[in-house]
């Protein structure tokens, strides 16, 4: 039987909401790329519930202690003496949130012999496809280019690296994965090559950007603002300096937490689980490492390496 260690929001303080602003959630039958969406076996909630909080546990309890499964879930996770660390060297699984994530640093993993899976819950935006509506000239650049199709159909302008792109650009959005490759990608000489005075907007995560490097290219005027809800650690200490920086427009993470995204990862953690308990590949979409090698969408996006260093800082929140 398995432990599982899953790491959530904390409740909401005023307790859970007595009645919703609708009584249902849009139905979705695909993602706009033609992913479908996740194919459980069966839920044990009611879309549209509050699941990514402690007491939601993802609607994942009686699925997995019918099965003699162990599951412990909490929001304390940062820190030596949080609960995540205490229960983290006897876990099999561990689950967290891209929005309120249990960094799994290589110190970690090394306390976790037992460790065989980790999961993040979370689900990813389109981008391109929701600004062409407003009659922009679209640029982007990516490590695997588009089809030409695609090109023709939303009038993208390809660019094979950002250096090469940014100085055309008036706003830039970064919608990337954090790896290597991407870590502080957007610093004090990137920043540079943009046009004087352009915005910077980052809902992707929070270390794609040099933290210090943003506020110095607010101060000079280099930025005409930056915007995102992605922070570096999260959740950001209380000296972070972005909370403070000129001409910004942070928000917390929760872009991807709304009713109808809670139903569909919470859905996505149950397939997943579903297939690891029986022994059938997890689909190629969820997969990011396998067997120690990047994998699925991890090997078509990610490069190999430790992106998590500095996540530390998350521990003077609680200060």
């Amino acid at each position: 039987m398995a432990k599982i260690v899953c790491v959530l929001y904390e409740d909401p303080v005023d307790g859970y909401p007595s009645s919703y602003a609708r009584d249902d959630i849009p139905t979705l039958e695909r993602y706009p790329d033609g992913q479908t969406l996740p194919t459980p076996r069966g839920v044990d909630f009611d879309p549209g519930e509050l699941l990514g909080s402690v007491s939601g546990e993802l609607g994942l309890r009686r699925f997995l202690e019918d099965q003699g499964h162990t599951l412990v879930v909490t929001s304390d996770k940062d820190g030596a003496d949080s609960v995540f660390e205490r229960e983290l060297g006897d876990a099999d699984i561990v689950i967290s949130q891209p929005f309120w994530p249990a960094y799994l640093t290589a110190e970690r993993i090394a306390k976790a012999p037992k460790l065989r899976l980790a999961v993040t819950a979370g689900i990813g935006s389109a981008v391109l496809r929701r600004l062409e509506p407003f009659d922009v000239n679209l640029h982007y650049t990516d490590r695997h280019r588009l089809p030409e199709e695609v090109e023709r159909e939303l009038d993208l302008t390809f660019h094979p690296d950002a250096a090469s792109m940014v100085p055309v650009c008036d706003v830039v959005t970064i919608n990337a994965p954090l790896h290597p490759e991407t870590e502080h990608l957007f610093n004090d000489e990137l920043i540079g090559k943009m046009k004087r005075g352009a915005y910077l907007v980052n809902t992707a995560r929070g270390k794609i950007c040099d933290r210090d490097a943003i506020v110095r290219a607010l101060q000079s005027g280099q930025l005409a603002g930056y915007a995102g809800d992605v922070w570096f650690p999260q959740p950001a200490p209380k000296d972070h300096p972005w909370r403070t920086m000129p001409h910004h427009g942070m928000t917390p993470h929760m872009s991807g937490s709304s009713l109808s995204a809670q139903a569909r990862y919470a859905a996505g953690v149950r397939e997943i689980l579903e297939c690891w308990f029986e022994g059938r590949p997890i689909r190629e979409e969820y997969l990011i490492v396998d067997r120690g090698k990047l994998a699925g969408t991890g090997a078509h996006s990610y490069s190999a390496g430790n992106a998590t260093g500095g996540s530390d800082e998350a521990a003077r929140f609680k200060e």
